[in-house]
């Protein structure tokens, strides 16, 4: 009975290894995947066997060799199993739909019924947007292995009463209470797993994106609210309760404006997009809105010279460089990556000043050692690197063959 469990967790294991990088990759050899993950060529002939079976690959021809029999190639099989990431905001939900190749096959917006949204609201979004997905997919649905979210907040994984699992999201920011994500959502026959949506879009560039192969960076996700990943030894850091990465919400000044938490001099009341907007108003300034529209107003407004415009940029750049910076300090990353919409604006116009001030905000070793990047997916990739979460899962462990 060991024996068995032994080699059953051995399969599993070896399973895993191979099919990750199988999705990774795209396309590879059986030769490559040996060398790759450590394994003999007969355990990835086994392997790549069962995934084959199961219909998560396929074989996708061959390459010349040096003399030899052709190199056969294989891949993934793109309809072997489907996927739903959502990224879930306070004002509305996005709703993607991918297949096992990561190409995003269709998309579902849905707003809020009011500016700051109530959890039963966005709730109510999330299934409208879900049910439409799916009904626009009905031949995909054997194949749908699960939804992963990517939330505003803090998300844990605790153990209830009955035994089973529970996931809680605390959104202080919003003025929630504790949401269980049961009550946020329940979908019919569909597995839902969640995380922070910062940490989802560090997942996606972990993945596919600028932290591919990097075993120590910092993700920063800028929009409204502000978030972070940090990659330490190749994994995303979590702390205690899943909380690490609350960055938006450390002090940079002492008795500074008001944070949307309840506390005073937090980064987000600085340089979140509501934050930053709210400052060029004060100065004189005129938004058009509060999102990208205005943002980008914002910086043509400085290039052209308005002082309030230019003192409001430069503000931003200043406090978000010394945040950076501690960063740099505490971490020693190999790459700093940005993203999020705020973070894609302020990369294309003010990317030479951000990281000089960042380099100065650190110490001179540190300093020199990291990269500063773009996020591959620019504006956000919450969706996407949700969506991640299923896939986790399926990897872990064997999907039942499912004709299709």
């Amino acid at each position: 009975m060991a024996n068995g469990a032994t080699t059953r967790d051995l399969r599993t294991r070896n399973r895993a290894r191979v099919l990750r990088r199988v999705v990774v990759a795209g396309e590879t050899t059986r030769a490559d995947l040996a060398a790759q993950c450590h394994l003999s060529a007969a355990t990835v002939t086994n392997v790549v066997g069962d995934l084959l079976r199961e219909g998560l690959i396929e074989e996708r021809g061959s390459l010349p060799s040096d003399g030899g029999r052709p190199i056969g190639q294989i891949g993934v099989h793109p309809s072997g199993a489907y996927f739903l990431g959502a990224d879930v905001g306070e004002h509305g939900v996005a709703v993607e739909l991918f297949d096992l190749s990561f190409e995003r096959l269709d998309r579902e917006f849905r707003e809020g019924r009011t500016r700051e949204s109530t959890p039963s609201e966005i709730g109510e979004a999330l299934r409208d947007a879900v049910s439409a997905i799916r009904a626009r997919h009905p031949g995909r649905e054997s194949r749908l292995v699960g939804l992963g979210l990517g939330l505003p907040g803090i998300v844990e994984d605790t153990s209830g009463s009955h035994g089973g699992r529970e996931v809680v999201l605390y959104a202080q920011s919003l003025g929630w209470p504790p949401v269980h994500i049961v009550e946020l959502l329940r979908a019919d026959a569909l597995e839902v797993f969640a995380d922070n949506g910062a940490k989802t879009l560090a997942t996606a560039e972990m993945w596919f994106g600028a932290a591919r192969g990097v075993e120590h960076a910092i993700v920063a996700l800028l929009g409204r609210g502000i978030g972070l990943g940090v990659v330490s030894n190749g994994e995303i850091m979590r702390g205690l309760a899943s909380s690490a990465g609350e960055w938006g919400h450390t002090k940079v000044s002492v008795g500074g404006p008001r944070c949307r938490c309840g506390a005073q001099g937090c980064l987000e009341a600085y340089v979140g997009a509501d934050a930053i907007l709210r400052r060029w108003r004060e100065g004189g300034g005129e938004p058009p809105g509060s999102g990208w529209r205005a943002l980008t107003a914002l910086v043509a407004a400085a290039d052209a010279g308005e002082l309030a415009a230019v003192r409001v940029l430069d503000e931003t750049v200043e406090v978000l460089a010394l945040a950076l910076g501690n960063l740099v300090n505490l971490t020693n990353p190999e790459r700093v990556i940005v993203g999020g919409w705020v973070g894609l604006c302020l990369m294309q116009s003010r990317r030479a000043q951000l990281e000089a001030q960042v380099r100065a905000a650190a110490l001179e070793r540190p300093g020199s050692q990291f990269s500063l990047e773009l996020c591959r997916f620019e504006g956000d990739s919450v969706a996407l690197g949700a969506a991640l979460l299923p896939l986790q899962r399926l990897i872990d462990g064997p999907m039942a063959k499912v004709t299709a």
